[in-house]
């Protein structure tokens, strides 16, 4: 069940627009063209502050739903005090060209390719929920909004009233604007996807908006002070990453895919394998054994999977521990929906 966040925000929205967003933006050295590994997973011990998962996630810049694969079972309300969670600042790059801003939707991750630049930015989005997909396709920055104003659709407004919230035809510029204080639009189609911040953070990294990207406040700045008009924008959904790295360790990272029904179980949904990716699995040098249990496990984290790797040693948590903990977990974090400009 959907619920949408009255305008001025709700459960958190307080609290979360008061300044939990990140300071700088996450900046990775790029690695060489033979490489796609980049960063390094580290730990945090929850303080006994009463603050939910949100805030370590942006204190971090991961997404929810990436703090909730790689800590399975973690209430994001109110995480248990002296529990260490994992901060799963590792990942492969995207297997795409590496030149502008990359969106991979199933790992609800934006990557910029600053260009002439040895380096990668790296940031946790919200996509498009259920039913208002975020498209995936090539395209580019046609224009920059600083404060830009939200004129609710009329889809927008009737989902609004069905939930007894009459919209005003046009909400200005300024804190409460859903949009946030930054907007690039996107040049497909009408123009009627943008790159944009947010007025209540609970949201970033997962599925929350009418197809637009969103981002916390402090990162939507950062990009939209770093990227030019023009900038190649490609949208993908890779929902498994392999990777080969130069030292022939052998490494797969698995995400929760995209749902395509209300039914759906994002834990449990079959991926469909590329070409690729049953190549890379089926070569000889790759443990199968631990690849099935990465799939089933899908920490959002890279696991080597070279042979001679130990298939219990290899991951976060045991599979069986996942599905019911965390798919439970992330249903409840979804119940709480904001929708944007669309």
């Amino acid at each position: 069940m959907k619920r949408v966040l009255p305008l001025m925000g709700m459960l958190f929205a307080g609290y979360l627009t008061a300044g939990t967003g990140a300071a700088n933006a996450a900046e990775y050295p790029l690695p060489p063209d033979n490489s796609r590994l980049i960063g390094e997973n580290t730990t945090y011990v929850v303080p006994n502050d009463g603050k939910p998962l949100e805030a370590a996630a942006a204190k971090y810049q991961i997404g929810l739903i990436g703090m909730l694969e790689a800590n399975p079972g973690t209430d994001p309300y109110l995480p248990k005090p002296g529990t260490v969670l994992t901060i799963p600042s590792q990942m492969l790059l995207p297997d795409t060209k590496r030149e502008g801003i990359v969106v991979n939707l199933a790992e609800l991750r934006l990557y910029y390719y600053p260009k002439g630049e040895d380096k990668v930015i790296v940031l946790p989005i919200g996509i498009g929920q259920l039913g208002r997909n975020t498209p995936e396709m090539v395209t580019s920055v046609s224009q920059k909004i600083p404060n830009p104003t939200w004129t609710p659709t009329a889809n927008i407004r009737k989902a609004y009233l069905k939930d007894g919230i009459k919209l005003p035809g046009m909400v200005p510029a300024g804190p409460d604007n859903p949009m946030g204080l930054f907007a690039m639009r996107l040049s497909a189609g009408t123009g009627q996807y943008l790159i944009h911040g947010t007025n209540a953070n609970f949201g970033i990294g997962m599925r929350v908006s009418s197809g637009c990207i969103r981002l916390r406040p402090d990162d939507i700045e950062a990009l939209f002070n770093m990227v030019p008009k023009g900038t190649r924008v490609q949208i993908i959904n890779q929902p498994i990453k392999v990777a080969v790295e130069p030292d022939g360790k052998r490494y797969i990272e698995v995400h929760q895919p995209l749902s395509h029904t209300d039914k759906d179980d994002p834990q449990t949904k079959p991926i469909v394998l590329t070409a690729a990716e049953k190549k890379f699995i089926k070569n000889k040098e790759t443990n199968e054994d631990v690849v099935k249990q990465a799939i089933e496990r899908r920490s959002g984290m890279p696991v080597i999977v070279s042979h001679g790797t130990d298939a219990d040693s290899a991951q976060e948590a045991p599979a069986s521990q996942v599905p019911q903990s965390q798919s439970a977990a992330i249903t409840q974090a979804k119940s709480y929906q904001t929708a944007d400009n669309q």
